[in-house]
């Protein structure tokens, strides 16, 4: 994306003069945010109308983030039956576009958690599309500064070890009607290009996950489209259907070319 690609070289420029997007960031006036957050928008979904909600989508996050680097996201979206997918955006973030969830037919689209870099004072954008084509936003202002730059505390090599490794764990037991909760993670550094080699004082080229499919036998349950913004190792909580058989089939790929593949013995309601 244009504006994504842009902002990435401003971001970097920046992070090289020490810091003085960060206090821009802090002192950024509603109008300021609200001209940003147009932008964007219209670089992503054009000239499609985007209406406030209070009931289609919700995002829930710390107002003032622990770890940049890990920051927490829950997207809820009470009335499921009515969504499409949703888009996660992070304003003041390099590349704006954190994510993409589009559900399939195993989908239980209620709720999403993830973890995700927050680069600076910024609105966190979540836009539920319905089936009927509707675009709709809620938003969640978040301070925290540098998640996209954080190093990770250990060489390059060590924290690729491992790199598309998987687990998952199911929270209960299946029951017909009802939906199972999953919890994915994956072992991937997901470098954003920001981070610092600690040792050879060089910038980590950016290998991040970019595509991850998650499937319950024959159906989809979701895809999502990804990019620097989602945290190292990433851990996703989605919710599925427990209808036919399964497995669970994940397929996670990179901007590198890696590409893994993983099934999981998943619940099974019986009738």
């Amino acid at each position: 994306m244009t504006y994504a690609a842009l902002a990435l070289g401003l971001s970097l420029a920046a992070s090289l003069v020490g810091g003085a997007a960060q206090a821009a960031g802090a002192s950024d006036s509603d109008s300021e945010r609200d001209a940003r957050w147009k932008e964007i928008a219209t670089s992503i979904f054009k000239d499609r109308a985007i209406q406030p909600t209070e009931t289609l989508v919700k995002v829930e996050a710390p107002k003032r983030a622990e770890d940049a680097a890990l920051v927490p996201i829950t997207l809820t979206m009470p009335e499921k039956d009515k969504i499409k997918a949703v888009h996660l955006v992070i304003d003041d973030n390099p590349s704006p576009y954190a994510a993409h969830f589009s559900f399939g037919p195993a989908a239980d689209p209620g709720e999403l958690k993830l973890r995700v870099r927050v680069n600076n004072y910024t609105n966190v954008h979540a836009v539920a599309e319905t089936k009927d084509g509707g675009l709709f936003e809620a938003t969640k202002f978040v301070k925290a500064s540098g998640g996209c730059s954080a190093p990770m505390g250990m060489s390059d090599e060590e924290a690729m070890k491992g790199m598309g490794d998987m687990r998952m764990k199911f929270a209960g037991e299946a029951q017909p009607g009802k939906p199972v909760e999953a919890t994915l993670m994956i072992r991937h550094p997901n470098f954003s290009g920001m981070q610092m080699n600690q040792l050879t004082r060089d910038y980590t080229p950016a290998r991040y996950i970019n595509k991850l499919t998650v499937d319950y036998g024959t159906k989809n349950v979701f895809v999502m489209d990804g990019d620097i913004s989602i945290a190292s190792n990433p851990v996703i909580n989605f919710a599925f259907l427990p209808e036919g058989k399964g497995p669970i089939k994940v397929t996670a790929t990179d901007n590198q070319g890696g590409r893994w593949e993983h099934s999981f013995t998943a619940p099974t309601a019986s009738n």
